[in-house]
């Protein structure tokens, strides 16, 4: 439980940091110079560049997979430096543009906390899995207001297992969670009530997951493929200049793109729910570019990972759907729960871990468990189609296991 409350902390300053300071640059660079949202995306990664290489000594920083490493292996601890690194390097891209998310930077951070609590010897040595788990489990629950959700996803991403000893772990961290939520009195993401659904359009929700299994699978051969481009640029200036360069000209083309792009997601519901017109063909560009987009944004060395961006396509996926078989067809499908079942989709296959997607979703609106049944085919369908697609060693948690190109 203290370890969760430490995690609530790093979890719940970053997220607020983020949210800050992100809001004022972008307003910023709208109001003044249009120009301002190529520069920012190049002043936010080659930050991430010195500090890396001054500040952390050019040591390995990979993310994710270090977290399987030392629970797997049990070795090569988390070191410490992970911890300032991830926050300043998550902070840095977001506030800046990158289009990515701070949830990879947080799960991280958090994890090397849990990972220093059981190298200072508090526990019993057996339960370093428990520690990480338990850290993870407050920072995920912090970002999304919810401990179910840091609960699912550390039993299903990090420790992908489950015993009694991780239970107990995992229910600890998460009543120390709640209880830090209800004191800073967390909201919901996307401030829209659900209304009703019907059974008529399990059809479609069906045909969505497929869509939602696609992308996914777009987005992981996506980032794999530029990672391994960018890794070959031996110039550190031509790799980190050349994708911030494209970052930031991406989003002087679309302004949704900045940085995790909720709050571009949450006006376009906003008007698609107040009947306002709005172009396909817009929201089309934004289902293929912003996974392009976030892509050149890790491959230019910026931190984050598929989690925002997931959430983010997956919804506007959904809008296209539903709007399109709407115009078509007559369908009268409501847009927000295909947003919300496109979200369960993508996010699901993403990252390999439906029950995760499911209370993750049904929680990004203050109603949202009104949707369960059809979010939760949402969930398990796609992530068995995307898991179908694609090599079992290249469907890891963002497809970020590095495999070689061959084996896509």
């Amino acid at each position: 439980m203290l370890t969760a409350l430490i995690c609530c902390v790093c979890a719940f300053a970053l997220k607020w940091m983020t949210e800050h300071f992100q809001h004022e640059l972008y307003s910023f660079a709208v109001k003044n110079n249009g120009i301002w949202l190529i520069i920012f995306p190049t002043c936010g990664i080659t930050t991430i560049y010195f500090l890396r290489k001054y500040l952390f000594r050019n040591r390995k920083n990979k993310g994710i997979t270090e977290i399987y490493k030392t629970l797997d292996q049990r070795k090569d601890h988390l070191a410490l430096f992970k911890l300032p690194s991830h926050l300043l390097n998550g902070f840095f891209t977001v506030v800046f543009g990158g289009s990515t998310g701070i949830e990879v930077s947080t799960v991280v951070a958090t994890a090397t906390v849990g990972n220093e609590a059981y190298k200072r010897d508090f526990s019993a040595k057996m339960y370093k899995r428990e520690l990480v788990s338990a850290g993870v489990v407050a920072g995920v629950g912090v970002l999304f207001g919810s401990p179910l959700v840091g609960l699912f996803f550390a039993l299903e991403v990090i420790a992908r297992k489950v015993n009694r000893s991780l239970l107990i772990a995992c229910l600890s961290a998460g009543l120390a969670a709640w209880i830090f939520i209800l004191a800073e009195d967390s909201k919901p993401l996307l401030p829209f009530e659900v209304q009703d659904w019907a059974w008529k359009a399990l059809p479609f929700f069906v045909l969505l997951s497929l869509f939602g299994a696609l992308l996914s699978v777009y987005f992981t051969i996506l980032v794999i493929r530029i990672k391994d481009f960018f890794g070959r640029i031996p110039s550190n200036f031509l790799r980190v200049n050349l994708g911030a360069l494209l970052v930031g000209l991406a989003i002087l083309c679309l302004p949704f793109l900045y940085g995790d792009s909720y709050h571009g997601l949450i006006e376009l519901i906003k008007q698609v729910l107040s009947k306002e017109p709005v172009s396909l063909l817009i929201m089309a560009l934004l289902i293929f570019i912003k996974p392009l987009v976030a892509a050149l944004t890790l491959g230019a060395g910026g931190d984050g990972g598929v989690f925002a961006p997931s959430i983010v396509v997956g919804a506007v996926l959904g809008l296209f759907f539903a709007l399109t078989c709407n115009r078509l067809f007559n369908t009268e499908l409501i847009p927000l729960n295909f947003a919300l079942a496109g979200v369960a989709a993508t996010l699901s296959s993403a990252i390999s871990a439906p029950f995760t997607a499911l209370i993750l979703v049904c929680n990004l609106v203050p109603n949202g468990y009104v949707l369960f049944l059809p979010l939760l085919i949402s969930s398990f369908l796609a992530q068995r189609i995307a898991k179908f697609i694609l090599p079992y060693n290249v469907y890891t948690y963002g497809g970020l296991e590095n495999p070689s190109s061959k084996e896509i």
